[in-house]
Protein backbone atom coordinates (compact mmCIF):
# COMPACT_ATOMS: atom_id res chain seq x y z
CA UNK A 1 0.00 0.00 0.00
CA UNK A 2 3.02 2.34 0.61
CA UNK A 3 6.38 3.50 -0.20
CA UNK A 4 9.04 0.90 1.31
CA UNK A 5 12.63 2.10 1.31
CA UNK A 6 16.05 0.41 1.56
CA UNK A 7 17.82 1.68 4.53
CA UNK A 8 21.78 1.45 4.26
CA UNK A 9 23.23 2.07 8.03
CA UNK A 10 26.92 2.04 6.99
CA UNK A 11 26.93 4.97 5.00
CA UNK A 12 22.97 6.08 5.55
CA UNK A 13 21.80 6.28 2.07
CA UNK A 14 18.35 5.56 1.06
CA UNK A 15 16.70 3.78 -1.65
CA UNK A 16 13.49 3.52 -3.09
CA UNK A 17 12.23 -0.32 -3.54
CA UNK A 18 8.71 -0.16 -3.76
CA UNK A 19 6.49 2.81 -5.01
CA UNK A 20 2.70 1.88 -5.69
CA UNK A 21 1.68 3.89 -8.16
CA UNK A 22 -1.69 5.31 -9.16
CA UNK A 23 -1.88 2.49 -11.71
CA UNK A 24 -0.36 0.04 -9.67
CA UNK A 25 -3.39 0.29 -7.28
CA UNK A 26 -6.03 0.78 -9.74
CA UNK A 27 -4.74 -3.51 -10.62
CA UNK A 28 -5.33 -4.60 -7.44
CA UNK A 29 -7.27 -7.43 -6.91
CA UNK A 30 -10.28 -6.51 -4.60
CA UNK A 31 -9.63 -7.90 -0.72
CA UNK A 32 -12.54 -10.49 0.22
CA UNK A 33 -12.26 -11.26 3.91
CA UNK A 34 -14.91 -12.94 6.49
CA UNK A 35 -15.93 -10.41 9.16
CA UNK A 36 -13.74 -10.56 11.87
CA UNK A 37 -16.54 -11.26 14.48
CA UNK A 38 -17.70 -14.02 12.20
CA UNK A 39 -14.28 -15.52 12.43
CA UNK A 40 -13.50 -18.43 14.43
CA UNK A 41 -10.92 -18.67 17.01
CA UNK A 42 -8.20 -20.72 14.62
CA UNK A 43 -8.70 -18.32 12.00
CA UNK A 44 -5.30 -16.12 10.89
CA UNK A 45 -6.91 -13.16 12.15
CA UNK A 46 -8.45 -13.39 14.56
CA UNK A 47 -5.49 -15.73 15.83
CA UNK A 48 -2.68 -13.25 15.69
CA UNK A 49 -4.70 -10.56 15.75
CA UNK A 50 -2.30 -9.11 18.85
CA UNK A 51 0.86 -10.10 16.45
CA UNK A 52 -0.43 -7.77 14.10
CA UNK A 53 -1.49 -5.09 15.94
CA UNK A 54 2.32 -5.16 17.93
CA UNK A 55 3.70 -4.87 14.10
CA UNK A 56 1.66 -2.35 12.96
CA UNK A 57 2.78 -0.23 16.35
CA UNK A 58 6.27 -0.91 15.30
CA UNK A 59 7.11 -2.73 18.16
CA UNK A 60 8.79 -5.65 17.12
CA UNK A 61 9.51 -7.16 21.00
CA UNK A 62 5.61 -7.30 21.55
CA UNK A 63 5.40 -9.30 18.27
CA UNK A 64 8.22 -11.50 19.31
CA UNK A 65 6.56 -12.21 22.34
CA UNK A 66 2.81 -12.99 21.29
CA UNK A 67 4.18 -15.28 18.56
CA UNK A 68 5.90 -16.95 21.03
CA UNK A 69 2.74 -17.44 23.29
CA UNK A 70 0.87 -18.53 20.15
CA UNK A 71 3.61 -21.54 19.17
CA UNK A 72 4.01 -22.43 22.50
CA UNK A 73 0.53 -23.17 23.15
CA UNK A 74 0.64 -24.84 19.59
CA UNK A 75 3.00 -27.27 21.04
CA UNK A 76 1.52 -27.84 24.09
CA UNK A 77 -1.71 -29.18 22.42
CA UNK A 78 0.11 -31.18 19.91
CA UNK A 79 1.86 -32.59 23.02
CA UNK A 80 -1.19 -33.03 25.26
CA UNK A 81 -2.89 -35.04 22.00
CA UNK A 82 0.55 -37.32 21.86
CA UNK A 83 -0.13 -38.19 25.45
CA UNK A 84 -3.94 -39.03 24.99
CA UNK A 85 -3.71 -40.60 21.71
CA UNK A 86 -5.47 -38.66 19.67
CA UNK A 87 -4.98 -38.04 16.22
CA UNK A 88 -5.17 -34.53 14.58
CA UNK A 89 -7.78 -34.62 11.55
CA UNK A 90 -7.18 -31.43 9.05
CA UNK A 91 -10.32 -30.26 7.21
CA UNK A 92 -9.28 -28.36 4.49
CA UNK A 93 -5.22 -30.17 4.23
CA UNK A 94 -4.57 -33.93 3.52
CA UNK A 95 -1.42 -35.25 3.92
CA UNK A 96 0.86 -37.05 0.59
CA UNK A 97 2.93 -39.74 2.52
CA UNK A 98 5.30 -40.11 -0.44
CA UNK A 99 6.40 -35.87 -0.81
CA UNK A 100 5.96 -35.47 3.58
CA UNK A 101 3.64 -32.20 2.01
CA UNK A 102 0.46 -31.23 2.95
CA UNK A 103 -1.93 -30.36 -0.24
CA UNK A 104 -5.15 -28.31 0.01
CA UNK A 105 -8.09 -30.91 -0.51
CA UNK A 106 -10.11 -28.76 -3.02
CA UNK A 107 -7.25 -26.97 -5.43
CA UNK A 108 -8.67 -26.56 -8.50
CA UNK A 109 -5.50 -26.55 -11.11
CA UNK A 110 -7.61 -25.46 -13.77
CA UNK A 111 -6.37 -22.30 -15.94
CA UNK A 112 -8.37 -19.53 -15.27
CA UNK A 113 -11.03 -18.60 -18.25
CA UNK A 114 -11.63 -15.09 -18.47
CA UNK A 115 -14.71 -15.35 -20.69
CA UNK A 116 -16.63 -18.12 -18.23
CA UNK A 117 -15.45 -17.28 -14.80
CA UNK A 118 -16.85 -14.69 -13.23
CA UNK A 119 -15.18 -14.81 -9.44
CA UNK A 120 -13.75 -17.04 -7.04
CA UNK A 121 -14.69 -16.83 -3.46
CA UNK A 122 -14.53 -19.27 0.01
CA UNK A 123 -17.58 -20.95 1.30
CA UNK A 124 -17.17 -23.22 4.45
CA UNK A 125 -13.30 -23.46 3.89
CA UNK A 126 -13.86 -24.93 0.78
CA UNK A 127 -12.95 -22.98 -2.64
CA UNK A 128 -15.30 -22.13 -5.69
CA UNK A 129 -15.52 -20.68 -8.90
CA UNK A 130 -18.57 -18.85 -10.26
CA UNK A 131 -19.04 -19.42 -13.77
CA UNK A 132 -20.81 -16.94 -16.16
CA UNK A 133 -22.65 -19.64 -18.07
CA UNK A 134 -23.83 -21.97 -15.71
CA UNK A 135 -26.97 -21.45 -16.33
CA UNK A 136 -26.61 -21.53 -19.92
CA UNK A 137 -25.49 -24.94 -20.28
CA UNK A 138 -27.41 -26.14 -17.89
CA UNK A 139 -30.29 -24.93 -19.96
CA UNK A 140 -29.01 -26.18 -23.24
CA UNK A 141 -28.51 -29.42 -21.42
CA UNK A 142 -32.00 -29.88 -20.08
CA UNK A 143 -32.77 -29.04 -23.96
CA UNK A 144 -30.84 -31.43 -25.03
CA UNK A 145 -32.90 -34.36 -22.75
CA UNK A 146 -36.02 -33.23 -23.89
CA UNK A 147 -35.18 -33.45 -27.63
CA UNK A 148 -33.62 -36.69 -26.56
CA UNK A 149 -36.77 -38.14 -25.49
CA UNK A 150 -39.22 -36.48 -28.29
CA UNK A 151 -37.29 -37.89 -30.69
CA UNK A 152 -37.51 -41.24 -28.94
CA UNK A 153 -41.30 -40.48 -29.56
CA UNK A 154 -41.43 -39.64 -32.46
CA UNK A 155 -40.28 -42.49 -33.85
CA UNK A 156 -42.35 -44.95 -31.54
CA UNK A 157 -45.31 -42.50 -33.46
CA UNK A 158 -43.78 -43.64 -36.50
CA UNK A 159 -43.57 -47.42 -35.74
CA UNK A 160 -47.21 -46.92 -35.09
CA UNK A 161 -48.48 -45.73 -38.32
CA UNK A 162 -46.66 -48.05 -40.17
CA UNK A 163 -48.45 -51.07 -38.28
CA UNK A 164 -51.80 -48.91 -38.93
CA UNK A 165 -51.03 -48.96 -42.64
CA UNK A 166 -50.56 -52.79 -42.85
CA UNK A 167 -52.27 -54.84 -45.05
CA UNK A 168 -53.54 -57.02 -42.72
CA UNK A 169 -54.35 -54.80 -39.29
CA UNK A 170 -54.68 -57.10 -36.20
CA UNK A 171 -55.93 -56.35 -32.99
CA UNK A 172 -53.06 -55.73 -31.24
CA UNK A 173 -51.78 -53.44 -34.04
CA UNK A 174 -54.80 -51.77 -33.98
CA UNK A 175 -54.35 -51.40 -30.24
CA UNK A 176 -50.71 -50.18 -30.23
CA UNK A 177 -51.68 -47.32 -32.85
CA UNK A 178 -54.36 -45.96 -30.60
CA UNK A 179 -51.98 -45.83 -27.39
CA UNK A 180 -49.63 -43.79 -29.52
CA UNK A 181 -49.35 -39.64 -29.26
CA UNK A 182 -48.62 -37.55 -32.25
CA UNK A 183 -45.18 -35.92 -32.73
CA UNK A 184 -47.12 -32.83 -32.52
CA UNK A 185 -47.93 -33.01 -29.12
CA UNK A 186 -44.89 -32.99 -27.74
CA UNK A 187 -43.73 -29.50 -29.08
CA UNK A 188 -43.42 -26.69 -26.52
CA UNK A 189 -43.21 -29.66 -23.59
CA UNK A 190 -42.55 -28.28 -20.22
CA UNK A 191 -41.11 -30.43 -17.31
CA UNK A 192 -44.73 -30.87 -15.78
CA UNK A 193 -45.56 -32.16 -19.19
CA UNK A 194 -43.24 -34.35 -19.49
CA UNK A 195 -43.76 -36.10 -16.33
CA UNK A 196 -47.69 -36.01 -16.95
CA UNK A 197 -46.61 -37.87 -20.38
CA UNK A 198 -44.91 -40.41 -18.56
CA UNK A 199 -41.41 -38.98 -19.43
CA UNK A 200 -38.19 -39.89 -17.75
CA UNK A 201 -37.07 -37.75 -14.74
CA UNK A 202 -33.96 -35.57 -16.08
CA UNK A 203 -31.01 -36.42 -16.06
CA UNK A 204 -28.67 -36.41 -12.38
CA UNK A 205 -26.43 -33.69 -14.14
CA UNK A 206 -29.51 -31.64 -14.82
CA UNK A 207 -30.12 -31.99 -11.07
CA UNK A 208 -26.22 -31.63 -9.92
CA UNK A 209 -26.59 -28.47 -11.70
CA UNK A 210 -29.29 -26.76 -10.23
CA UNK A 211 -28.44 -27.83 -6.71
CA UNK A 212 -24.79 -26.12 -7.79
CA UNK A 213 -26.55 -23.02 -9.28
CA UNK A 214 -28.47 -22.54 -5.95
CA UNK A 215 -25.33 -23.13 -3.46
CA UNK A 216 -23.60 -20.18 -5.89
CA UNK A 217 -27.14 -17.77 -5.67
CA UNK A 218 -26.60 -18.62 -1.63
CA UNK A 219 -23.03 -17.55 -1.59
CA UNK A 220 -23.59 -14.67 -3.78
CA UNK A 221 -26.34 -13.25 -0.95
CA UNK A 222 -23.65 -13.90 1.70
CA UNK A 223 -21.03 -11.96 0.19
CA UNK A 224 -23.49 -9.20 -0.78
CA UNK A 225 -24.52 -8.96 2.73
CA UNK A 226 -20.48 -8.74 3.46
CA UNK A 227 -20.06 -5.99 1.21
CA UNK A 228 -23.13 -4.11 2.79
CA UNK A 229 -22.20 -4.58 6.15
CA UNK A 230 -18.25 -3.65 5.28
CA UNK A 231 -19.59 0.14 3.82
CA UNK A 232 -22.15 0.73 6.55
Amino acid sequence: DGEVHINELKNGNTEMFWNPTSEVRRQRLKRHIVLFEEQTDFESERLWQHVTSAINKGDQRKATQEKFVLEEEQRNAARERKENGTEWKPLLFRHDATTNEWHYKYEDLRPWDPLNNIAQFEKNGILQTMERHLSTRMSNHKTTCINNQITRHKRSAKDCRRRKTSDQPSNHSQNTESSCSTPESMQGLSDDDGKYLGFESLCAQCGKEMNHLKEIHSAVLSLQKAQQDIHR
